[in-house]
């Protein structure tokens, strides 16, 4: 049996932006991260390798608040897509990564019909 290792362990928000970013993409109706800043009012959906873009990960040490920006399908329910989409974030960073999760706001940049 191994001897536990004391240390503490920081994980950078960048990680928990791209863990949280990988996590909104697998909740249905969730099409894609979105900029928090609209460009000419539209909501341009990010790129895989952009995905930390369209999430804001904030903390004070003991726990953090996650800001999701998503583009959600057309004809889904948006408060279901956004609670089991605030849920799953908030299951992923707390049992991946072992953080807190004071609160996940899910901010709606835009609607756009699936190919």
């Amino acid at each position: 049996m191994t001897a536990p290792i004391i240390g503490i362990v920081r994980i950078a928000n960048d990680v928990l932006a791209d863990l949280a970013g990988y996590a909104a993409l697998e909740v249905y109706g969730v099409v894609g991260m979105a900029a928090p800043s609209l460009r000419d009012g539209v909501a341009q959906v990010l790129s895989l390798d952009k995905l930390r873009k369209g999430v804001m990960v904030t903390g004070d040490g003991e726990s953090v608040a996650v800001d999701l920006y998503v583009v959600v399908e057309h004809g889904t329910n948006i408060a279901e897509v956004s609670k089991n989409l605030a849920g799953r974030v908030e299951y992923v960073l707390t049992k991946m990564a072992d953080v807190k999760v004071m609160n996940v706001e899910v901010h709606v940049q835009g609607i756009k019909v699936r190919k």
